[in-house]
C-alpha cells in the first residue's frame, strides 16, 4: 500500500547541488511547510558530491548539506520517480522506494534532475574496460583501485581534467588525455578565463597533477582494440592515426540534460534544455526547474538556480545578487558550450557492424538516417531496452541528427506492484 502525503507544499526531484539548494531555501522561506526532496542516491549530493571510502566532500558541499539538514526539509533518499501527473491544481508524484510504491501529493514541483554522460559509438566501445569518464570517477569514489593501470581518457569537456588528476593521485598511469576540441578553440576558451582567475588557477592545478600524461587537443578515439578486454586504442587528429596501449579507456562527450520528467509534464524543451523564465519557472504552471536540465553549467550555476527556484516555488523573490550571479554564470556556460561543441567527424565513427544500442543489440547497419527516432524504435527496438534510450538516445540524436522521441511513464524501471498502485491513483 502506498503512503500518501496530504498535502505537501513542494516536491524537489533530484538531490544534487541544485536540488539541495532548492529544498533548503524553500524550507527556510516558510518554516513548517512540507518540502520533500526525492533522490535516488544514498544521501544528497548527486554525482558531483558523491562520497566514498576515503573521499571527503568539499567544503562547499558540507556547507550546503548541513544547511539542508537544518532547514526542516524531508529527505526521501534511495527513491526514484516513476510518474508525475496533474491532480486538480497540484500534482501527484509516484515514486518507488526500497521496492515499495510511494505517492506524494504536492502543490508545486522543482525539477533538479541533473545530467548524464553522452557516449558516442565507435568500433570497440562495448569492450570490457571501456567506461564513461564520470563512471570511472564514481568507481574511484566507491573504492575501486586503478593503481598501476594504464588509462587513456578521451572525449570532450572540462570533466576530463579532474578525473585525470584523481586517477593519477590514486596511482593510475594516465597515458593520454585526448580532447576532441580543436587547439585554437581550447586556447580561446582558456584565454577567456582571465575574467575568472579562480577557474584558471583550478585548471592549472589539476593539470599539474597529471603532468606525466600527454594532453592533446584536436584528437579523438577512432576505435578500441581487444578481445576479452581492451588492449589499445586507435587515436587520430583527422590526418594521422596511431596506436596507444592502455588497460582502461575512459570516454565521454560532455553531458546531456536529464529532461525526460520535464517533457513528460509538457514543459517546453529546446535542444534537451528545459526552458525557464527569470523565476526558474517552466512553461507549465507550478513546475520549476534548476541546474543541468536548463543547460550544462556546473556546480555554482546549479546552486544559484536551485536557490532561485526554491524561493520562487515558495512565492518568494531571490536577491538581486543571486540573479546577477546567475546571469554571469549563464554567460560562462554559454562560452563553455561553444568551446566544447562536438565536431562533425564524430558522427561517422561507427561502422556498419558497430553496436549502437547495447540493450537491444542494434547495429549501425540496422538503422536508416531517413527514419525518425520513433521509427527506429518501431523497426529495431533501439532505445526500448532497460536504459530506455538514456545511452543510445542522445548518441543517435547526434549521429543521425534526430530529435528526441516523446516520453511515456514509467520514467524509471519499476516493480509491477508500483505500476498497479499508479493505476489506483
Amino acid at each position: 500500500m502506498s503512503v500518501k502525503l496530504q498535502p505537501a507544499e513542494i516536491v524537489v526531484v533530484g538531490g544534487g547541488p541544485a536540488g539541495i539548494a532548492a529544498a533548503a531555501c524553500a524550507a527556510e522561506a516558510r518554516r513548517g511547510a512540507r518540502v520533500v526532496l526525492v533522490d535516488e542516491g544514498f544521501a544528497p549530493g548527486g554525482q558531483i558530491w558523491r562520497t566514498g571510502p576515503g573521499i571527503q566532500p568539499p567544503r562547499l558541499a558540507r556547507r550546503w548539506t548541513e544547511r539542508l539538514a537544518a532547514s526542516g526539509a524531508w529527505i526521501q533518499s534511495q527513491t526514484s520517480v516513476v510518474d508525475v501527473r496533474r491532480d486538480g491544481d497540484g500534482f501527484r508524484v509516484l515514486c518507488e522506494t526500497s521496492g515499495q510504491p510511494l505517492t506524494l501529493s504536492c502543490a508545486r514541483i522543482v525539477l533538479a534532475t541533473g545530467a548524464r554522460e553522452r557516449f558516442l559509438p565507435f568500433p570497440g566501445w562495448t569492450l570490457p574496460n571501456v567506461m564513461g569518464i564520470g563512471g570511472a570517477q564514481a568507481l574511484l569514489k566507491a573504492g575501486t583501485s586503478f593503481r598501476d593501470r594504464r588509462i587513456a581518457i578521451a572525449g570532450s569537456g572540462p570533466l576530463m581534467l579532474p578525473v585525470a588528476a584523481s586517477l593519477t593521485s590514486a596511482g593510475a598511469r594516465v597515458v593520454l588525455v585526448a580532447e576532441q576540441t580543436p587547439t585554437m578553440r581550447v586556447a580561446r576558451f582558456t584565454a577567456s578565463l582571465w575574467r575568472s582567475p579562480a577557474r584558471l588557477a583550478q585548471a592549472a592545478l589539476l593539470r599539474a597533477k597529471f603532468l606525466g600524461a600527454s594532453y592533446e587537443t584536436g584528437t579523438w578515439v577512432k576505435s578500441a582494440i581487444g578481445d576479452s578486454a581492451l588492449r589499445s586504442i586507435m587515436v587520430t587528429d583527422g590526418l594521422r592515426e596511431r596506436l596507444v596501449d592502455c588497460d582502461v579507456l575512459c570516454t565521454g562527450f560532455g553531458l546531456v540534460p536529464n529532461s525526460e520528467l520535464a517533457r513528460l509534464l509538457g514543459c517546453v524543451v529546446d535542444d534537451r534544455r528545459v526552458v525557464v523564465d527569470d523565476r526558474q519557472a517552466t512553461t507549465i504552471a507550478g513546475v520549476y526547474c534548476a541546474g543541468e536540465p536548463t543547460g550544462i553549467g556546473g556546480v555554482e550555476r546549479s546552486l544559484v538556480e536551485g536557490e532561485i527556484a526554491g524561493l520562487s516555488a515558495m512565492g518568494e523573490s531571490a536577491s538581486r545578487q543571486a540573479r546577477s550571479r546567475r546571469a554571469a554564470l549563464h554567460r560562462y556556460a554559454q562560452g563553455l558550450g561553444r568551446a566544447f561543441e562536438l565536431r562533425d567527424e564524430l558522427r561517422t565513427l561507427a561502422g556498419g557492424d558497430t553496436v549502437v544500442c547495447r540493450c537491444e543489440d542494434v547495429r549501425m547497419r540496422d538503422l536508416d538516417p531517413a527514419w525518425t527516432s520513433r521509427q527506429a524504435k518501431l523497426y529495431t527496438r533501439a532505445g526500448m531496452g532497460a536504459c530506455q534510450g538514456r545511452i543510445c538516445g542522445a548518441a543517435l540524436d547526434f549521429v543521425m541528427r534526430w530529435t528526441p522521441d516523446s516520453v511515456r511513464p514509467p520514467i524509471e524501471p519499476a516493480r509491477v506492484a508500483t505500476l498497479l498502485d499508479e493505476a489506483r491513483m
